[in-house]
């Protein structure tokens, strides 16, 4: 079956590996992008490896 994720990966070797039943982890060179639920046909995606990692303040 096929996909359409997005016009950005044209061409390119996208990785798909099923993680539970139905579920479907997507990945591109070294980053995981989301997850398709092959029920559902929906991807959600995986959390940004480049995001602000925010510490809580300890007292002083």
């Amino acid at each position: 079956r096929k996909i359409n994720l997005s016009q950005v990966f044209a061409g390119q070797a996208v990785g798909v590996r099923e993680v539970t039943d139905h579920i479907w982890l997507i990945s591109f060179m070294h980053y995981d992008l989301g997850f398709f639920d092959d029920q559902c046909t929906r991807v959600e995606c995986a959390p940004n490896p480049f995001s602000a990692k925010v510490s809580a303040m300890s007292p002083v």
